[in-house]
């Protein structure tokens, strides 16, 4: 069983339960189909980090307030803002399929998060090989909605970013993005390498880390 596959079922809710065949099938079309579908872009800059406080902090022009954003940058120099998506064709997609099929769509969706967040693996793995140039390491993405990370960043997130037009993301009056299966993040560069998994706290066992999310 592949990784992504694994990651889908994690997103299902199995636990260590196991997988009946028939979902199993339901995954692997799921995979086939939005491979077919999928349109991925991301964007991202690189801005110099300003932390006035532990939870204080600006970056470019925009001031952010957050205790846990602010434990994962702690020590960052630069900051990267970082945008992805996987194009409007997968929410027709999984639109299409919730008309006629619940349970093929709740697969669908959560094939969808583990395609998304497998190609945001990608990006900040070659967007963290450009940055050991400058000698500096990449921590965890940090995105908004996460900790006390305001869902509402996302605006100046997106504005900082051009998403519209670079990338073809934007969001709604309610901070939903469109768009749905997109992230925006933000991710810290410091001279100190730390051995933070890729995936994120999620994966993580290290429960008393200063940089989890």
């Amino acid at each position: 069983m592949d990784d992504m596959t694994k990651e889908a079922i994690r997103y299902l809710g199995y636990g260590k339960h196991a997988v009946d065949e028939r979902t199993l099938a339901l995954i692997s079309d799921s995979f086939r189909n939005l491979e077919e579908t999928a349109g991925r872009k991301s964007i991202y800059r690189i801005f110099d980090f300003n932390q006035t406080a532990d939870d204080e902090f600006t970056i470019g022009t925009s001031a952010i307030q957050s205790s846990s954003l602010g434990r994962n940058l702690k020590g960052c120099r630069k900051v990267i803002l970082f945008g992805a998506t996987l194009g409007a064709g997968v929410d027709r997609l999984i639109t299409r399929a919730s008309v006629t099929d619940m349970a093929g769509a709740v697969v669908l969706q959560a094939c969808a998060a583990a395609l998304l967040e497998e190609y945001c693996d990608r990006c900040q793995t070659e967007i963290g090989m450009e940055m050991e140039k400058e000698g500096l390491h990449l921590r965890p993405r940090f995105s908004p909605g996460y900790g006390d990370f305001d869902i509402r960043f996302q605006a100046p997130l997106i504005q900082m970013l051009n998403c519209a037009k670079t990338i073809g993301l934007t969001m709604t009056d309610s901070y939903m993005m469109t768009p749905t299966k997109s992230v925006t993040a933000v991710i810290g560069a410091s001279d100190t390498a730390e051995k933070c998994h890729i995936k994120g706290c999620e994966v993580c066992e290290k429960k008393d880390c200063i940089y989890r999310r």
